[in-house]
């Protein structure tokens, strides 16, 4: 599958086009370049603002109902029940990159016993792991700095892993559109 636009895509400063798997003419769903969990998406306005607060009635209506058709296409992919819904809203919240975004990281039963149960999610979104900002800036120029942490089990992926990613996600979402399109006549 080609990319969905010819143009560039941008996150904040980021060029995502290859890992962008839905797009509407307001938002836009991409992969996560290190998920905290498998299936560990973003969801974005096309325009580039900082805070919610910054978005039009039309873009808050979109992207929230963008969340909703993502996260329940990213549920029944990844086989989950539940999902974490997240945005920080602004950099004294925890946003790394100046650029509306929520984060769709859907969840299993016992998923993250080891780092503690269930709410380590939080911590997570919070600290290191979950600084797409920083993770992306070193892919972009090359010097992977990663804590440890992410050196034994979050890797980043190459752009063709996200691209391979992308175009599954795309293909279940049409798929569920259709579906849901056949359910409403």
């Amino acid at each position: 599958m080609p990319p969905l636009s010819s143009s560039p895509i941008y996150f904040g400063k980021f060029i995502v086009t290859p890992a962008v798997f839905h797009l509407t003419p307001l938002s836009m769903a991409f992969v996560n370049l290190k998920p905290l969990l498998p299936g560990h998406v973003l969801i974005s306005p096309r325009r580039i603002v900082p805070k919610l607060a910054d978005l039009t009635s039309d873009e808050v209506t979109d992207l929230f109902t963008t969340v909703q058709r993502v996260s329940r296409t990213i549920e029944r992919v990844y086989g989950a029940k539940a999902s974490n819904i997240a945005m920080q809203d602004g950099t004294d919240a925890g946003q790394s990159v100046p650029h509306v975004h929520v984060h769709i990281i859907p969840r299993k039963p016992q998923d993250l016993d080891d780092r503690g149960g269930q709410d380590a999610i939080y911590p997570m979104l919070e600290g290191e792991e979950g600084d797409v900002g920083k993770h992306l800036s070193e892919r972009d120029h090359g010097r992977p700095k990663f804590p440890k942490v992410d050196e034994a089990s979050r890797k980043p992926r190459s752009e063709k892993e996200m691209q391979e990613e992308a175009e599954q996600l795309h293909t279940e979402l049409e798929s569920d559109r259709i579906s849901d399109a056949g359910a409403n006549l």
